[in-house]
């Protein structure tokens, strides 16, 4: 454990945060993606603002209706929506896959995807984000998990607990922090989904966006908000290690 107040660079505290939540989550394979590439893309589309359990009721309703992705393409638009209605914004999240879909067809009538992984990551940063619905989070996830690209996905909960740390600025957007930790740490995918999963799992057990849990916390000590939290003494009623 950092001694406390021990004064660390962001770049320190990263890669401190890495091995403390890898001690404590266990180091992950990264060899087996969980799922196919394009069952990946359009369940992280549905994702957005929507909770896991519902983006796999609304992924696998569609898929039940419409059990090719032509078959999704050529859907009726309100048939789609009412299929993916556990999702938030499921109108806009139709017409988006729809798109993709179409478009990604054109490239790949198979929809395999598999044509990103021999893409320089730009190239295939580029590719994706150009696809409607497609932001900078759905494309790192995508290709770090899928095809190993030494890149960094960006969710709320890797962001709360990256600013919280300390490891970003309080103004420091989502969209900057994905260059900004990337840059912090090897280039290196197992790491960066380490990192990824670790922080995003820390964010949803213990550094929870009400009442995060700092006395469970390995990296207290070198965490900016935990450290205001005892010098200011808030949460009395908690013990704060």
């Amino acid at each position: 454990m950092i001694a406390e107040n021990e004064q660390l660079s962001p770049t320190e505290k990263t890669w401190h945060t890495h091995e403390a939540l890898n001690q404590l989550y266990g180091v992950l394979d990264l060899r087996k993606p969980r799922r196919e590439p394009i069952h990946e893309l359009i369940s992280t589309m549905l994702s957005h603002r929507t909770t896991h359990a519902n983006e796999e009721k609304a992924y696998y309703r569609m898929r039940e209706l419409f059990p090719t992705w032509p078959e999704v393409i050529t859907a009726p638009v309100d048939e789609l929506t009412k299929a993916l209605e556990t999702a938030q914004y499921p109108g806009p999240k139709a017409i988006n896959i729809q798109k993709a879909l179409g478009l990604i067809q054109e490239k790949a009538p198979d929809f395999s995807l598999h044509f990103l992984e021999e893409m320089p990551v730009d190239e295939a940063m580029d590719w994706l984000m150009a696809l409607p619905g497609v932001g900078l989070k759905t494309a790192t996830l995508l290709l770090l998990f899928n095809f190993h690209k030494p890149v960094l996905p960006v969710d709320t909960h890797v962001f709360r607990v990256s600013q919280r740390i300390g490891l970003i600025g309080a103004k420091v957007t989502a969209e900057k922090a994905h260059t900004i930790l990337l840059d912090m740490l090897p280039k290196d995918a197992p790491i960066l989904f380490n990192f990824h999963k670790h922080l995003y799992w820390h964010g949803q057990r213990i550094c929870t966006w009400k009442g995060p849990k700092c006395q469970e916390c390995p990296v207290c000590t070198i965490c900016n908000y935990c450290q205001e939290v005892r010098q200011k003494g808030v949460d009395k009623g908690k013990q704060v290690v």
